[in-house]
């Protein structure tokens, strides 16, 4: 089925599901997107219809703070242009169940359309812990949107595949920094990219929330590689929140840091967004901990100086 014929009409009100529309084919029967959601490119021309409650270009303790005092009031974190949803019409809302943190909540798009006249789109709630969920969400959305999933799956897991690495032992120790202040542990999907990578996730549980952490863990620990990968940071942010981070008094206690051990990623584009582009995240760990002296580096991630 091609979307451009149908009569489809998607909201995306997450990044990783317009990432999953565009795999499946369907990006030209997207009306309106998350104001998280800049990729592929061509997605910026299509109108927004949520906005942040708060500022997200400050510093991870100051998120953090903000965050924090909007939920103790039960206060929603994001808005959505209900006039905007009003007029579209859509047939189909992707959305989330996972982390009222990360974007708008299942439980506010369901208040939102009980509002809407004459509006009832299909709404498909997205809430992966494990890659193979992540593959399933592929699926059920093109169940969903009427175009097969199954070939996108089987390019990404071939994908999966080819990048694996399996070193010979002992796998480097590792910890990836979900947020850096206070410190939080990805988990998810992130320690199975780590061992895909050929490494050894020492905090972060398979298909488990990422957690919080204290710095008598980290340090007691004292993991060979450290891969900060924020939650909505881009490249920029994270070094911003690692030059922060390394003014800790504990910072050089670490070995990862003594050893020039430690690594910025790109987490927003990649590690954060449970979709097609988990693959990308995978090669990037694989640069990281397991180098091979490519001339042309994943753009996605930088070694800490």
């Amino acid at each position: 089925m091609s979307s451009s014929s149908s009569s489809i009409r998607i909201v995306s009100l997450i990044p990783s599901a317009t990432e999953i529309v565009q795999a499946l084919g369907c990006l030209d029967a997207l009306v309106a997107r998350s104001h998280a959601c800049d990729y592929p490119p061509q997605v910026l021309t299509v109108p927004v219809c949520t906005a942040p409650n708060l500022d997200p270009h400050q510093s991870s303790g100051e998120i953090h703070h903000q965050v924090s005092q909007r939920l103790q009031r039960a206060l929603s974190i994001y808005r959505l242009d209900l006039d905007m949803l009003r007029q579209l019409q859509p047939t189909h809302i992707l959305t989330q169940a996972q982390c009222e943190v990360c974007a708008v909540s299942l439980a506010e798009v369901e208040a939102a359309l009980s509002v809407l006249d004459g509006c009832s789109p299909q709404v498909i709630s997205l809430q992966p812990k494990t890659l193979s969920e992540v593959w399933q969400d592929i699926l059920n959305v093109g169940q969903a949107l009427g175009v097969k999933g199954d070939p996108v799956v089987d390019r990404l897991r071939d994908r999966l595949c080819q990048v694996q690495r399996q070193p010979p032992s002992p796998h480097p120790r590792v910890v990836c920094l979900e947020w850096t202040d206070p410190l939080m542990v990805a988990g998810n999907w992130v320690p199975e990219l780590v061992a895909l990578a050929g490494g050894q996730d020492l905090l972060g549980q398979r298909g488990q929330h990422s957690d919080w952490i204290t710095w008598d863990s980290l340090i007691q620990i004292d993991p060979d590689v450290i891969v900060l990968m924020p939650c909505g940071f881009n490249l920029r942010a994270t070094r911003e929140a690692a030059v922060a981070l390394s003014q800790h008094p504990n910072w050089r206690q670490l070995q990862a840091v003594q050893t020039g051990q430690v690594y910025l990623t790109d987490g927003n584009q990649y590690f954060n967004r449970p979709g097609p582009r988990l693959v990308d995240s995978l090669e990037i760990l694989g640069e990281i901990l397991h180098p091979r002296g490519s001339s042309s580096p994943h753009p996605g991630w930088e070694r800490f100086q």
